[in-house]
């Protein structure tokens, strides 16, 4: 699924990643939510930058995760796209920030490939998994390229179902 994603035309990548960020900015809006948990993009994954620069804009809160051992984030609140550093995995996260313990209103999910019934494959750590079941009132998004939707993921116990998917099935 890397080599899928990564696959995608950088001029449709851009194009892509537009409309998710303007999709995710409406459904934002119409939730009233001002506190968004949202990746920094690594590698090939949706850039997610337009939407964190219009929302810090706006003065909703941006939470970003600093990966860390056992399969836990560290939600460190985001006050610039500019001031980052980079983590292990090749994660970014903010620099000189504060740490975020508050409930979220919005998460937006990465992952490798999402299924028919709102589940999604990560990248096999199980970080988000745990970090979504310690959430379960925030609203749950997955964003992703149409070449990365799939039938069924497999399944585990720990795994967490997402409130919502966003992509654009005819797009690529």
């Amino acid at each position: 699924m890397h080599k899928i994603r990564a696959s995608i035309d950088s001029v449709k990548k851009n194009e892509y990643d537009t409309l998710i960020c303007n999709r995710l900015e409406v459904l934002i809006q119409e939730s009233n939510s001002k506190v968004i948990h949202a990746y920094l993009p690594m590698g090939s994954e949706i850039d997610l930058s337009p939407l964190i620069s219009t929302l810090l804009k706006n003065n909703i809160k941006v939470v970003t995760p600093k990966t860390l051992k056992n399969r836990k984030f560290q939600n460190l609140v985001l006050n610039s796209l500019e001031d980052v550093e980079e983590g292990v995995f090749g994660t970014f996260h903010p620099a000189k920030s504060v740490e975020y313990s508050g409930n979220f209103d919005f998460i937006i999910v990465p992952g490798l490939a999402f299924d028919n019934n709102n589940y999604r494959l990560g990248y096999g750590g199980g970080y988000y998994d745990n970090f979504l079941k310690n959430h379960p009132t925030a609203y749950k998004v997955g964003i992703f390229y149409p070449n990365q939707k799939v039938d069924k993921v497999p399944l585990e116990p720990h795994d967490v179902k997402l409130d919502e998917m966003v992509f654009f099935n005819d797009f690529l």
